[in-house]
Parts: structure tokens; sequence; C-alpha cells
């Protein structure tokens, strides 16, 4: 654009000259007949404008050597800062807009430098191209001096302030539903455990004589549970979700008694099947993390009672279970609840290190007590309790969370849970100790789009009391 402006005033200059020069030689005392005085007045005039115009080429030189300074100030790196090298205008750069000011006024300033050039009926005025013609705009600096460097355009990107996502693997999600939005996730569970137990009824005389019978019992138990939860998002940091399951299991205890003369395995089946406890749980996320500082998400889970409980399935005993020997002592029905609330506390955590994210979760689950509780004899009779309190379970669990891709990811972690022994009418139930679960945890998710997501994970127990295999498929749909 400068290269132009100034090619033109160089033309038009001598354009100029040359036009001068024609007028004199076409006026001369011997073709037109002109008197010395009216040549020597031309011949003034012509000096006039060759003033004027050495005066212009002045201007020029000084705009050029200002243009020069203002790229030199105006360096590379300024220039990358911008967004994306653009400024205000349409794509014009800084730079552009710099050189466009001052070749603008640099003709500004040579058309002030010579004040007689518009009154004199030949003086050819020069136009610089439409660009540069303008001068300074409206609210511009009319110093040539002076350039204002734009600002960046637009605002810069929002901070990420949510909990990275990785293939869940435990029951409590670390990324928040966004706000506004509402979260229907169908899920389905499979568990399997396989237990076994040697009871002894009867008393030995000495360790040698046994007087009574030993029972060996193996137990086992599979439990198909399909779930429905909803989840929305109140606010960025907080969310709510309810849990409703259809709980239904069978078990096959296989027992044998020994010292019967008999090798014949005795097989007792039950099953059941009904609505389970219902769940409510509020979530929110306590911080802003990072690279060094962990997300931290707290959480408070209610869990209700609404499954049918262990003491409502009936029991094959006569008349009392404690102490009888008929009947097996096992219910004829399985539950689909645990017959208790509970209350249960936690906070997860979440640390984004590139490429992988870690995370774990505290939680300490409460069970309420429950007074004069009755159980089912297989005649109709009840058979009372007293007040039953379940041990409350503190629960902890870390793990590794890897994408494989912008669709992919994979968990692995670690679950255990330490459970406290039962008591009945404030006293240790007899046989009751304390538990210990551990579980090995692997998940996998993919990512179909923004609303659909498959999350499958796949626990194998580690411990006895551990039921062996868990499989939960879980698929979340946005709205």
């Amino acid at each position: 654009m400068k290269k132009r402006s100034m090619q033109g005033i160089r033309n038009a200059g001598c354009s100029t000259l040359l036009l001068l020069g024609g007028l004199a030689q076409a006026q001369t005392p011997t073709d037109a007949g002109v008197p010395a005085a009216g040549l020597e007045t031309l011949q003034r005039e012509l000096a006039d404008q060759a003033s004027q115009l050495d005066a212009m080429k002045r201007a020029l030189a000084e705009q050029e050597a200002v243009i020069r300074e203002l790229r030199s100030v105006i360096s590379n790196e300024v220039l990358a800062t911008k967004r994306g090298g653009q400024g205000v205008g349409g794509g014009v750069s800084p730079a552009n807009t710099a050189t466009n000011a001052a070749t603008a006024a640099a003709a500004a300033s040579a058309a002030q430098s010579a004040p007689n050039a518009v009154n004199n009926p030949q003086q050819i005025t020069l136009q610089p191209p439409q660009d540069v013609a303008q001068g300074p705009q409206a609210g511009e600096s009319a110093n040539p001096q002076t350039v204002a460097v734009e600002e960046p355009v637009g605002r810069p990107p929002e901070r990420e302030t949510r909990p990275p996502e990785i293939a869940p693997i435990i029951d409590q999600p670390g990324v928040l539903t966004a706000q506004g939005k509402l979260v229907v996730e169908p899920g389905f569970q499979y568990g399997y455990s396989s237990n076994n137990r040697v009871a002894l009824v009867g008393y030995t005389v000495i360790p040698a004589i046994l007087i009574g019978l030993l029972d060996v019992r193996e137990v086992k138990t599979s439990t198909y549970i399909p779930s429905i939860a909803l989840r929305y998002g109140v606010t960025k940091r907080l969310e709510v979700e309810a849990k409703v399951p259809y709980v239904k299991t069978s078990g096959s205890t296989i027992s044998r008694e020994v010292f019967t003369g008999t090798a014949v395995d005795n097989v007792f089946n039950a099953s059941g099947a009904g609505l389970g406890d219902v769940e409510a749980t509020v979530r929110y996320q306590l911080n802003y993390g990072n690279e060094k500082m962990p997300y931290f998400v707290g959480w408070l889970r209610y869990k209700s009672a609404t499954g049918k409980d262990p003491f409502e399935v009936v029991t094959d005993c006569v008349t009392r279970c404690v102490g009888n020997t008929t009947g097996t002592g096992l219910p004829l029905g399985l539950p689909t609840g645990t017959g208790f609330q509970a209350l249960q506390p936690g906070i997860t955590w979440l640390l984004p290190t590139d490429p992988a994210v870690f995370f774990g979760t505290f939680s300490y689950l409460h069970n309420f007590a429950r007074n004069n509780v009755s159980r089912t004899v297989l005649n109709g009779e009840k058979e009372d309790l007293g007040k039953i309190a379940p041990g409350d379970i503190f629960e902890f669990s870390f793990g590794m969370g890897l994408s494989l891709n912008e669709k992919a990811s994979f968990s692995i972690g670690y679950d255990q849970a330490i459970i406290w022994p039962t008591k009945q009418n404030g006293q240790t139930v007899p046989g009751s100790v304390r538990i210990t679960q551990g579980t090995l945890l692997v998940g996998y998710s993919y990512r179909f789009n923004d609303r659909y997501t498959l999350n499958l994970s796949v626990g194998a127990g580690l411990t006895r009391d551990t039921p062996d295999l868990q499989v939960n498929l879980r698929l979340p749909i946005t709205f």
C-alpha cells in the first residue's frame, strides 16, 4: 500500500513537470508572440511548482523514515500475540493499519506544505490511492507519529472447571452433570458368589470324639439387578440423582450331613424378585482442580428400605430356628433389600496428569438400627429378635484412568470395604465378625456421540467374603 501511494505521487509529479515544460515551450516569444515579461512570470511559477514538489518529496522521505521506525517497534513477537494475527477492521493487521495511517498522514502533510497549490489554476491535484487518501478516520489520531496498537479481539477461552472424563468403575461418578442437563442411565448388574461353610451341630467330649452332626454346606448365589438412574445438573457444581433398582436373585445350598451313613447331597433352592432399595444422592464439586491440585467431589447418599427385607421371607423352621433340630434354618425365599435404612457420606477425588487420571473414593455407610424385629417361621408364627443393628461399612477405592482416543478409555482400580459385626440387643451376634471385602476392578468406556456413552466394568473378588464376579453395564443418555 505504501509503495503504491508513493509511486502514484511520483508519477503525478513527473506528469506535472512534463506538462509545465510543454506549456513553457509552447508559449515562447517566437511561436506565440508572448512578451518577455509573461515568459518571466511563467518561469517563476514553474520554479514555485518545482520547489513545492521538492517539499513534497522531503515530506515523503520523512514519512518513510517514520514507517520504518514503526515497523521496528511493532515486532513479529508483538504481532504474534494478536488473536489469529488479526486486528480490528475486517482482517487488516496492525502493521498494515500503521502503514496506511502513516502514508495518509504523509499525503496530508505534503498537501499542507503547499497552500497555494489550490489557488493556482495550473496546479494538478495529486490523488493518492482511495484507502490512503481518506487520512485518519473519525476517532483516530491525526498525529502521524501516534499509532494505536489494537488489543486482541474477543474473550480468552474459559478455564476448564469440570473434572476429566474417565471410564467409571465405582458407583459414584466424578464428573458431574452439566447445568440444566438431564441424564437417564439404564443399567444392568450381574453378581455371582460361591461360599463354603462347615458347621458342627452337636458337641465334643474330647477333641477326637464328636457327638452330633458335621454339616458341610456350599452356597451359590446369582443376582440380576436391572436399574434406572436419573441425574440432573442443578448448577455447574451441584447435581442430584435418584436410582430405582429391580432385584432378581436365586440361590442354591448344597449340604451333606457327615457321620449319618449317607453320602447323598441335599440341594435347597430359593429365589426372590421385586423392587430393591431406592437410593437418592446429592453431589457437589468442592473446588476447581488442576495438575497439581485434585478435583474433590463431596456426596451424600441415602438408601431406603423399600425392598423385601430378610425378616419378611419365611424361614424353614417349625417353631424356632434357635436350637431347632427340624428344618434347615434357611429362608424359603430370598430378600430383595437389606431391610435397613442407611446414610453414606463420601468424597471422590480426581487428579489429571496427562495422559492418565488418578482417582479414588473414601466413604462411610451407617446402617440405622431397627427395634422390635421379628422373623416369620414355617408355621406362620413370629420369632422375636429384638433390636438389630447391622455393622457400619468403611469403604475406599483408588485407580487410574487412561484415554485411548477421543471416544474410548479404560480404567483399572481396587475397591475395599470393611464391615463391622452385627449386634442384637446390644450384643454381637454369635458368628458375626469383622469382614473385609476386596475387589479388583477393570472398566471400559466408549462415547458414541455427545448424548450416548457405553460403560462396562468387571470386578473380581480377592477375598473369600467378596462376591466372585460382578459385571456392570450402563448406558447414560444426556438430554
